[in-house]
Parts: C-alpha cells; structure tokens; sequence
C-alpha cells in the first residue's frame, strides 16, 4: 500500500513539474468604456478601434465616436478572441436571456 501511496505523489510531482502556471500582471491595466467597436484587417493582422459614441440625440445627421483604444491582433489571436467572445455571449444568453440587436 505504501508503495502504490508513493507511485501515486511520484506521478503528481512529475506532473506537476511539467505544467505551466499562469500569472496575470495586472500593475499596468487600465479600464476603459467603450460603446462603440470597429473593427478592420489586412492579411497579417487585426484592428480594433474603441471608443464612445458622443451624439446622444435621436435623428442626428452626424455622430461623432471619441476613439479611446486601438488593439492590433494577429488572425490567430483575433480567432481566438472570437471564440471566447462567442462563448461567453451564450453563457450570458442562457443566464439573462438573449440579446437583441437593433438593425439599423
């Protein structure tokens, strides 16, 4: 019994040596609202612009969008991204109901 006790701390310890552990850094986050998202690519990467929309009045001919935040990605990143964009989205869906978008 003792020996399989020892086998089994053996396995969890190579294991354990072999695993990767992740640390979040987050001494230079900042946070910031955005109620607007464009977003552009090229071949080589992907780009988000964020910002605010500053027109609050129905029926304006023009609204102007205070850009705040640019985020370049390569595709694969950007995918990525997708991915857990999509989950999280059906996560909340199932808790709260679904999101309706507005066409415009």
């Amino acid at each position: 019994m003792a020996q399989k006790q020892a086998e089994v701390e053996a396995a969890q310890e190579k294991k354990a040596a072999t695993q990767t552990t992740l640390r979040w850094d987050d001494s230079k986050m900042t946070s910031t609202y955005a109620n607007v998202c464009n977003v552009s690519s090229t071949r080589e990467e992907v780009t988000m612009l964020f910002g605010t929309n500053q027109s609050w009045h129905t029926g304006q001919k023009e609204l102007t969008v205070q850009l705040t935040d640019r985020i370049i990605l390569n595709p694969f990143a950007a995918k990525r991204l997708s991915l857990l964009l999509n989950n999280i989205i059906k996560e909340y869906e199932n808790r709260f109901g679904e999101l309706k978008l507005e066409q415009g």
